[in-house]
């Protein structure tokens, strides 16, 4: 029905019992080739044509700091960022809906139904900026209270490799939980800076091949690295999932951006896919004859057959229980 769809192993889990056990244990999940060559690459050839002019004309590293000195966060570090929908084609607009990590975000939250609140495309180069960073966690820009007690309350950011990611090539570094909470204690939120040079001391690195998958919780402490390969790039994309309903986390509000390029994940998403973004699954009682006929006349390029033949038949089985 999809004919770009035949590129994605149509295959809704790529994960096992041991991912999930890893991640809640760990705070990190690092799954290799969780996204198929034939997957990733027409995605890359849109990162090569959206990113391609950034790339700086000297690309040697270059030594920022001073021994002894400790990252920061500044703006030039999420330069050529981009928030869903992209200027690209549907591989790539979809790959944050893709049904396999819609099932990982499932289980690890351990809910029955996810909201996809995040998603960036994200260039890095070397030499155009510093892009080592402290230990922190993520949760300050995802919610105004902390991480709950409960996972389903929490939410999973996925990091997702376009290219191949190197520790030359700025692979995030992380702290695996047993080793946070023996340097800053159980309920450590931030890391000061006097106990940075004990969390680098034990940091894993996040380094993997193109199509790899990143996952981490929002309460776990990570940092960005250099980029230090003469000539070279980092393209990665971002995806936050939580539980739907989970009014707690946020980040984008996708009504907010409803004059970009939408029709790319419109008319190629499937109910699954739309759902994850807050649109109702056929059948949803928010579905009346004026609801279709006007969602349709707002994506006259949407097939909505599925949402059509949902309401048709409801309302068909209720005339014939009706006295």
């Amino acid at each position: 029905k999809l004919t770009f769809y035949s590129l994605f192993v149509v295959m809704s889990h790529r994960h096992n019992q041991s991912h999930i056990n890893a991640w809640k244990t760990t705070g990190f999940l690092l799954i290799p080739d969780f996204f198929t060559k034939d997957e990733i690459s027409p995605i890359a050839l849109d990162y090569e044509r959206l990113y391609e002019e950034f790339r700086p004309q000297s690309s040697q590293a270059v030594d920022f700091k001073g021994e002894g000195q400790i990252g920061a966060f500044h703006g030039k570090q999420f330069l050529h960022t981009e928030s869903l929908p992209f200027d690209a084609g549907p591989e790539m607009n979809l790959l944050s809906l893709h049904p396999a990590l819609i099932a990982l975000a499932k289980d690890l939250l351990g809910v029955p139904d996810v909201h996809l609140y995040q998603s960036h495309s994200w260039a890095k180069f070397t030499g155009e900026a510093d892009y080592d960073q402290v230990h922190h966690c993520d949760f300050g820009n995802h919610t105004l209270t902390v991480p709950s007690d409960e996972a389903a309350m929490r939410s999973v950011d996925f990091i997702i490799y376009i290219t191949d990611v190197s520790d030359d090539l700025g692979a995030l570094h992380y702290v695996e939980k047993a080793d946070s909470r023996r340097i800053l204690g159980k309920d450590a939120i931030t890391a000061p800076l006097e106990s940075q040079a004990a969390l680098k001391a034990c940091e894993r690195s996040a380094a993997a091949p193109s199509g790899s998958l990143l996952a981490h919780s929002i309460d776990t402490f990570h940092r960005g690295t250099n980029l230090t390969a003469e000539g070279g790039h980092r393209y990665t994309m971002t995806a936050g999932y939580k539980a739907a309903g989970n009014d707690m986390v946020s980040y984008h509000v996708w009504q907010q951006a409803a004059n970009r390029p939408w029709d790319q994940i419109m008319s190629h998403a499937s109910p699954l896919q739309l759902a994850s973004l807050g649109i109702p699954l056929p059948g949803d009682r928010f579905w009346t004859d004026r609801t279709l006929k006007l969602t349709q006349r707002r994506w006259p390029n949407w097939d909505m057959s599925e949402y059509f033949s949902a309401h048709h038949e409801a309302a068909a089985q209720s005339s014939q229980h009706s006295p």
